[in-house]
């Protein structure tokens, strides 16, 4: 007998364990494909749900489409009808009186959130129309009489029967504000051949200074707090004229480095000179290289003054000498002064920074913190130097108005993915845009409609395209998205950083037309939509309209939950008429609370 090949034992042995190893591989590769299927069910199900928190969904059948469950918001009441919620004087008692920090921002915990609608005042109407409206407004629009009592010696405004009028006076322009401004372009001819064009006014009154520059070819910025004054950028926002809730205190203000070609102050009574300057720090970081900063007010012309500002000759003295030497120190110089008004220019190149020491006050910031950041940023007691690879940032190296709108700014660069060739599809696609819109929107054009806002924008591109019409546009660029509004500002336009998780800084009714494009498909993971909807609604003026270019789905979104806001809204094709994008574009009715006696 012959004996047994151990090899083909062996192989006998191997043969029949792959049998049942094969069979387990079978079986471990069919559980983790029901694992892994079970997986993306889950995945897919938390992603949408992640998508569109605010919208509850449910399947009526497999065959039909999800639906969405409409919802109908309460009146909040007559005692809310100039609520600002993120501004709201009920509640400064809670944050500390240190330079007023309370006026800052200070938004609503979730929990305390109003889901209801802002009612007009009793006896509202329709706005007066732009440009009449510069000059006069309904009073029961703007019912608030502590101005006009308080300030009728300065010719702020005036009742007159059913009407403010605004004869355009101020505390430091007894002669009206036309006047005021021709002197301050004989200080600074820059104002008369375009080569300013974007201006920010602190402590604006009633905006006349603003109102007055907008037949200059200059768009300007009015800045006030809410305050004792009432209403201040209300009224200005009714008047038709560019207006925000804000103060300089403890954070910057929500715009970019190097921006604005002019900044003034008349009497608005900033503690320049106070906590290290840092105030004029700020101002320095939003000016334009080569930009002017205007003061009128102490301590300027001091010595015909000074007797009506409670205080010495003296004192007033030291107080000038320490405000020109602390501009000295950041590179400001005496460009101009006459009578009340004193003109200071920022350096327009390296020159001056390079020659700081080490050891100078205020120091240079380091490069911890972008200069354009500034949403919810704390100022800081330290210069901000402009960027020297930009050589055409100073106001006189730029195009001139309104050259500057058309042309490819340099700090496209500074936007991820932002070059020439981008800047102008952006521009050839927002005029198509538009062009469609005043298809759909008999209204846009005309003078039914003056104060618009885009509320998510690129490159302003929106807002060029309605130049030629008489409205003025509030370019809103997300906190959270590409960083882009010194792209608005270089092309001579105005904007603000924000977070639509939040209310904006600005009264109920003073927008005409909010526009929309994109922005639920961006900032639905973290914005509940009937939230955006409802501040959406406490800005727009009733009458008002609203544009949404978006997503098939979150047009059907939004449309459902404005059913609860009383807009009657109509859907669309877009321009260019694709399948999985629709314009819903709505208007809100005007509408009084409940029990209110006309």
């Amino acid at each position: 007998m012959k004996n047994k090949d151990p090899r083909s034992e062996a192989y006998i042995d191997r043969s029949s364990r792959i049998v049942p190893a094969t069979l387990m591989l079978i079986v471990l590769c069919g559980f983790s494909f029901y694992l892994g299927g079970i997986y993306c069910s889950e995945k897919n199900r938390y992603f949408n749900m992640d998508v569109v928190p605010a919208i509850q969904l449910r399947n009526k059948s497999s065959a039909t489409s999800l639906q969405i469950d409409s919802v109908e918001f309460p009146e909040c009441g007559i005692d809310y009808q100039d609520y600002t919620p993120c501004t709201d004087p009920k509640r400064w008692r809670k944050y500390g009186n240190y330079r007023l920090s309370f006026m800052e921002r200070h938004c609503p915990p979730m929990a305390e959130r109003k889901e209801c609608l802002v009612s007009p005042p009793l006896g509202y109407k329709v706005p007066v129309r732009w440009p009449k409206s510069r000059d006069q407004c309904w009073y029961r629009n703007v019912p608030y009489d502590w101005i006009n009592n308080e300030k009728s010696n300065q010719h702020w405004l005036r009742k007159d029967g059913e009407k403010f009028i605004f004869p355009g006076g101020g505390t430091m322009f007894p002669n009206g504000v036309g006047a005021y401004v021709e002197l301050m372009q004989d200080l600074i001819p820059e104002m008369k051949n375009g080569i300013i064009r974007t201006a920010i006014d602190t402590g604006c009154g009633v905006a006349s200074w603003g109102g007055d520059l907008l037949d200059r070819g200059i768009l300007t910025v009015s800045l006030a707090p809410r305050d004792n004054h009432e209403a201040q950028i209300q009224f200005a926002l009714e008047r038709g004229i560019p207006a925000i809730l804000g103060i300089i205190s403890t954070q910057r203000l929500p715009f970019p480095s190097n921006s604005f070609d002019i900044a003034h102050c008349s009497r608005c009574l900033i503690p320049w000179t106070e906590f290290d300057g840092i105030y004029l720090l700020e101002i320095h970081r939003i000016l334009r290289p080569g930009g002017f900063w205007v003061l009128s007010g102490p301590p300027v012309n001091f010595e015909n003054r000074w007797r009506g500002w409670n205080t010495t000759a003296e004192e007033q003295k030291v107080n000038f000498d320490r405000l020109k030497k602390l501009l000295t120190s950041m590179c400001f110089k005496l460009y101009n002064i006459k009578n009340d008004i004193a003109v200071w220019q920022k350096s327009a190149d390296s020159s001056c920074y390079d020659e700081l020491s080490a050891s100078a006050y205020p120091p240079k910031c380091d490069d911890s913190m972008d200069p354009d950041s500034a949403w919810y940023i704390p100022l800081r007691t330290c210069l901000n130097v402009p960027n020297q690879k930009f050589k055409k940032l100073a106001i006189k190296s730029m195009p001139r108005w309104p050259q500057r709108l058309h042309t490819a700014p340099e700090r496209l660069g500074m936007v991820p993915g932002g070059n020439s060739e981008g800047f102008r599809h952006d521009e050839s696609k927002w005029k198509a845009r538009v062009k469609h819109y005043k298809t759909l929107l008999s209204a846009l054009g005309t003078d039914k409609i003056r104060n618009v806002m885009d509320m998510n924008t690129l490159y302003g591109s929106f807002a060029a395209a309605l130049i030629d019409d008489p409205v003025w546009v509030m370019n809103v660029v997300s906190s959270y998205g590409p960083n882009s509004l010194s792209v608005v500002y270089d092309r001579g336009l105005i904007g603000t950083y924000h977070d639509w998780c939040e209310s904006f800084s600005t009264y109920p009714r003073t927008y005409d037309l909010l526009h929309v494009d994109g922005l639920f498909t961006a900032e639905s993971h973290r914005c509940e939509v009937k939230y955006v909807i409802l501040e959406m609604d406490r800005i727009l003026r009733p009458n008002g309209y609203v544009i949404i270019h978006e997503s098939t789905h979150f047009v059907d979104v939004v449309s459902t939950i404005a059913k609860g806001t009383r807009w009657d809204c109509e859907k669309h094709d877009t321009a260019y008429n694709t399948s999985k994008e629709k314009l819903l574009i709505c208007q809100k009715k005007l509408w009084h609370a409940k029990g209110s006696q006309l």
